[in-house]
């Protein structure tokens, strides 16, 4: 199929010279934890400071006695840790097994080719667990509009649209972060977005196929999250990122670890 290209890929910085370096690094020391039996391999691909601080300086940026993000090894300890900088290899697939799972945490703008492999990987039976902030709260040490800054507002509209949904933003809503319950756990959100499924309206509704879509999905939490079958894959979107910030407090933390290992065991559930 032909896809529609919406946005040119975010200029070059130093960061993304050094991607290939950074992302080696933060593989190294990822060995699971689990069970044999529980392992997986998890790919991770974000523009969030998770793998690898926030800093102007490459010494720091390379260091590996700096502080840790608290979601890092909850992702390490399910299998095998896999940072990737491109969802598309040269031979043009995602660079991951098929049995693996895929954290996408507000990716900068997909390029055709990615958009084209995810899609493929996904129908072809991976999973992915998607969180898509379309106004992100977190705090950034870069100004707005320096490349090496968090992607501000998720820019996904070509893939979602191929899974049946569209992203909306409510900008009369009132700041703040608050708890939603998401099958039963408790999601910490702040100016979060929510899903519409492409052709139909209503949470529940039984499709969000719309136009050429190939996944049907069903809404939750009044859309703040889609929960989507595309082939033989399985994605779990969700419409906020607020909490993968590094908050200050053992509760924040505590609440933050949560929410993503059960999001991550929905992402794998029915393999």
């Amino acid at each position: 199929m032909t896809w529609p290209i919406r946005w040119r890929p975010a200029s070059k910085s130093l960061l993304a010279c050094l991607a290939p370096v950074l992302l080696a690094a933060c593989g190294q020391g990822g060995a699971s934890q689990a069970d044999k039996g529980d392992a997986y391999t998890l790919g991770l691909y974000t523009s969030l400071p998770i793998a690898w601080n926030e800093s102007a300086d490459i010494g720091s940026l390379l260091a590996s006695d700096g502080p840790v993000h608290w979601a890092l090894p909850v992702l390490k300890s399910h299998g095998e840790f896999v940072p990737l900088d491109t969802l598309a290899a040269s031979d043009g697939t995602l660079p991951l097994p098929q049995d693996a799972t895929l954290v996408i945490a507000q990716p900068r703008p997909l390029s055709p080719q990615e958009n084209v492999a995810l899609d493929d990987w996904v129908r072809e039976g991976g999973h992915v667990l998607l969180l898509a902030d379309p106004m992100l709260t977190a705090d950034s040490a870069f100004a707005p509009g320096d490349p090496r800054r968090p992607q501000d507002i998720a820019m996904l509209s070509p893939i979602l649209a191929r899974w049946g949904l569209e992203l909306e933003f409510d900008e009369a809503q009132e700041a703040g972060e608050h708890a939603v319950s998401v099958d039963g756990v408790a999601l910490p959100v702040n100016l979060s977005g929510r899903f519409r499924l492409l052709g139909k309206s209503g949470e529940g509704a039984a499709s969000g196929k719309g136009g050429d879509a190939v996944a049907t999905c069903f809404l939750e939490a009044e859309g703040l999250l889609a929960d989507c079958q595309s082939g033989q894959g399985r994605v779990i979107a969700v419409a906020d990122a607020a909490f993968l910030e590094n908050p200050l407090d053992s509760k924040g933390v505590a609440a933050g670890k949560a929410a993503l290992e059960d999001l991550l065991h929905r992402t794998r559930m029915g393999m």
